[in-house]
């Protein structure tokens, strides 16, 4: 309940002691191969610290390894100690230590999320005002209005890049000189999807970006098994678009960048409370 968080984000402290993170976690993207763990997630959510408001990136994370104690969902309150991340030039990134983690409160209705996270959605703050400044030190996250959506174009995912598939050759070679067979490689989802929308800059020509969200793969998982790739997308793009993007819900985006390209940023996350509650 701290307000919008500043367009210019925090900076990171000079040295590299480890701090406490309180975050409410709003963000878990998509798991990534890792020739470490064999897959890390990227967690970003909200400071809860008044000295340290806005975003927070938590990186990596391999939430194979969480105990039962340790896992957590998004909008559940976290506490952990982190360093600053320094081969991430983004300002909000931090590299926690997981064995310092500590889950609190889950924030289950709507009601509970939105005086935590409707102040963080400005109309000062567009997607093209995002892209037109960003740098390796202005604002990497952010919670956008779009003013209209035009579509979710669903595809097959294309399986992993060649450095991807390196990584995960890397973890499968540990495993077998382990003896650690239980364990396996991270594969590719069945589909990727990218939204189209207009944000609410009033020359907005259009974006286009990745949907990244853990919750994406999860229903791909969980929820397409034994149907068609034509019955599947369909599937996809009537949760994704027509039910969580529908026009009774108040949408907004959870969107981030990439620190090697800091003007392409991906949706990380959909906000979708109900539009009967009023803004």
């Amino acid at each position: 309940m701290f307000g919008q968080p500043p367009d210019t984000p925090t900076a990171k402290p000079a040295g590299d002691q480890a701090v406490t993170l309180q975050v409410l976690v709003t963000v878990k993207a998509a798991p990534n191969p890792s020739e470490k763990y064999g897959e890390t997630v990227c967690v970003a959510g909200l400071s809860l610290d008044p000295n340290r408001q806005g975003w927070i990136r938590l990186y990596p994370i391999n939430f194979r390894e969480l105990g039962p104690d340790a896992s957590f969902a998004k909008y559940d309150v976290v506490s952990v100690e982190a360093v600053p991340a320094r081969q991430d030039s983004r300002q909000e990134s931090w590299r926690p230590r997981m064995p310092t983690l500590k889950v609190g409160k889950h924030l289950t209705k709507w009601s509970h999320r939105r005086p935590w996270i409707d102040p963080a959605i400005s109309s000062q703050t567009t997607m093209c005002r995002l892209v037109r400044g960003a740098t390796m030190n202005t604002q990497s996250l952010a919670l956008i209005r779009p003013k209209r959506i035009t579509g979710l174009r669903i595809v097959p995912h294309q399986g992993w890049s060649k450095a991807q598939q390196a990584k995960i050759d890397t973890y499968v070679g540990q495993l077998d000189l382990f003896g650690n067979e239980d364990r396996t490689p991270l594969h590719a989802p069945r589909f990727a999807g990218t939204y189209h929308y207009e944000c609410e800059e009033s020359d907005c020509s259009g974006h286009k970006q990745g949907f990244i969200d853990w919750e994406f793969v999860a229903f791909q998982l969980l929820r397409l098994r034994g149907m068609n790739d034509e019955e599947a997308a369909q599937r996809l793009e009537q949760r994704f678009l027509h039910e969580v993007c529908s026009p009774d819900r108040d949408v907004a985006f959870y969107v981030g960048n990439l620190a090697a390209h800091p003007r392409t940023f991906s949706v990380l996350g959909v906000y979708w409370p109900p539009r009967s509650i009023k803004r």
